[in-house]
């Protein structure tokens, strides 16, 4: 009796001896790592200047030098194989429940790194929200807002961070995946009364005046992406499309454009729109009206018989 007490009091003393090893060794290895990662990151930013080489070699510094130290705590920490699969097998139900978005996120990462629906700098919307990448971590990636209550989806200023999981979850749409170009359309409302056809041909020779180089950079680039995905298009040079509105005959021009450069084109093909319409009497620009006709007493209807109304 009294030697089992004594040989489980030496065994106490031994494993409490044995994790304060243990715990002081990883802390070692922790510290270790920190200074280490500091010293190759330091080397980094001295040899370049290159932002966007320095923002990735600062990614796959942290992530080699975190998985390396997990990888070393945990050969510390379970001893053979035989300890790794009991634990697992205890602790993957609990961590399935306790941590199903930290997993959902780490899985939206892996498919993020792997199939690339985006990456750092392009313009995308996932769900509601539009932005410009500027970020991808493990659990969430980070981008510029653009849109929301400032027109022309430029810039709000506000950073909106994503968990990685609504990669899954949600649609997403690439500005820049593969092709750089979006359709965009101004709209030219005229009234009824307006010489039509001059200005149609206004329209038609300022869109090739002023959008036809971006056409046949949208060519080569779509020429280049149709090797990865099936895009086609039968005609990407600009055109004049022409309706009836209640107020008056719509014109819309249709073309190619950078989506960063939205703004600033439809700002320069206005400026020149309305300057030649200003040159000719017969266009005006239409806005909602409404016309009233009335029946007169004086003129009568032939075909009335009865007292007028």
């Amino acid at each position: 009796m009294v030697q089992n007490i004594i040989n489980d009091l030496r065994e106490y003393h031994n494993s409490y001896h044995s994790q304060i090893e243990h715990l002081l060794l990883s802390i070692l290895i922790v510290v270790i790592m920190i200074i280490l990662r500091k010293i190759m990151i330091s080397i980094i930013t001295k040899n370049t200047n290159d932002p966007k080489t320095i923002y990735y070699s600062k990614r796959i510094i942290g992530y080699s030098t975190t998985f390396l130290t997990i990888l070393i705590l945990c050969g510390i920490w379970i001893q053979g194989f035989g300890s790794i699969g009991t634990y697992l097998g205890i602790a993957s139900a609990g961590i399935a429940i306790a941590l199903h978005e930290t997993i959902a996120n780490i899985a939206g990462w892996f498919f993020i790194l792997w199939r690339k629906p985006f990456v750092i700098g392009d313009r995308i919307q996932i769900g509601e929200t539009k932005g410009d990448v500027i970020d991808l971590r493990l659990f969430q990636f980070s981008m510029v807002e653009v849109g929301n209550w400032v027109e022309a989806e430029q810039s709000t200023g506000r950073i909106i961070h994503v968990p990685n999981s609504h990669v899954l979850k949600e649609r997403t749409a690439n500005y820049h995946g593969g092709f750089n170009y979006i359709w965009n359309e101004i709209h030219i409302l005229v009234t009824f009364e307006s010489n039509w056809k001059k200005t149609r041909e206004i329209l038609e020779k300022i869109a090739k005046e002023k959008i036809e180089s971006s056409a046949r950079q949208a060519e080569i680039q779509l020429r280049q992406a149709a090797e990865r995905y099936m895009i086609h298009f039968s005609k990407l040079t600009p055109a004049v499309y022409m309706s009836a509105r209640d107020s008056g005959v719509l014109f819309s021009i249709r073309y190619m454009i950078n989506p960063r450069q939205k703004r600033g084109s439809e700002q320069a093909l206005w400026e020149v729109i309305l300057e030649e319409f200003r040159k000719h009497p017969d266009i005006e620009l239409a806005y909602p009206t409404t016309r009233f006709y009335t029946y007169t007493q004086e003129n009568p209807s032939p075909d009335k018989t009865g007292p007028a109304p």
